[in-house]
């Protein structure tokens, strides 16, 4: 009985943490993730890069996200749906939109207001909501 508790303290000094981070590390792994890449102002446009990034585990035949766009001041200034199209496992996808009549200077952040479609295997899903990570390389800031 007395060599239990010191093999009991050892397996919790050494595997309860290491499984733990194989736990983290999954759950990292499964997500959606978008990132607000570069914002460039086109024309008479303001046009906003992404990089997606499907590490779900399963690919998404579509993807759409109703997107709010507030200028610099905090104000609403346009809600859109954004269609992200087919996001493949394990491959980046670069998605343009372009915000007409709006230059790039104007456009405080970003906010993903919602999930419109998601659909895997020919049905809505709720992957594309469960797992979005969301980041911005640019000054415009993205929420969700």
């Amino acid at each position: 009985m007395l060599f239990l508790r010191p093999a009991l303290v050892a397996f919790c000094v050494f595997a309860l943490p290491a499984i733990a981070m194989a736990q983290t590390a999954a759950t990292a792994l499964e997500s959606l993730q978008i990132e607000l890449n570069t914002v460039q102002d086109v024309e008479n446009a303001c046009r906003l890069t992404f990089v997606v990034e499907n590490q779900t585990g399963t690919a998404i035949d579509e993807a759409s996200f109703e997107t709010v766009i507030f200028d610099a001041s905090g104000s609403v200034v346009r809600l859109s749906l954004f269609n992200f199209r087919d996001l493949p496992v394990d491959r980046p996808r670069v998605r343009q939109f372009d915000l007409p009549g709006m230059g790039c200077i104007a456009v405080g952040r970003a906010l993903i207001n919602g999930t419109n479609t998601c659909k895997v295997a020919g049905a809505e899903s709720s992957i594309c909501e469960d797992g979005l990570k969301l980041r911005s390389r640019t000054d415009v800031e993205l929420i969700g």
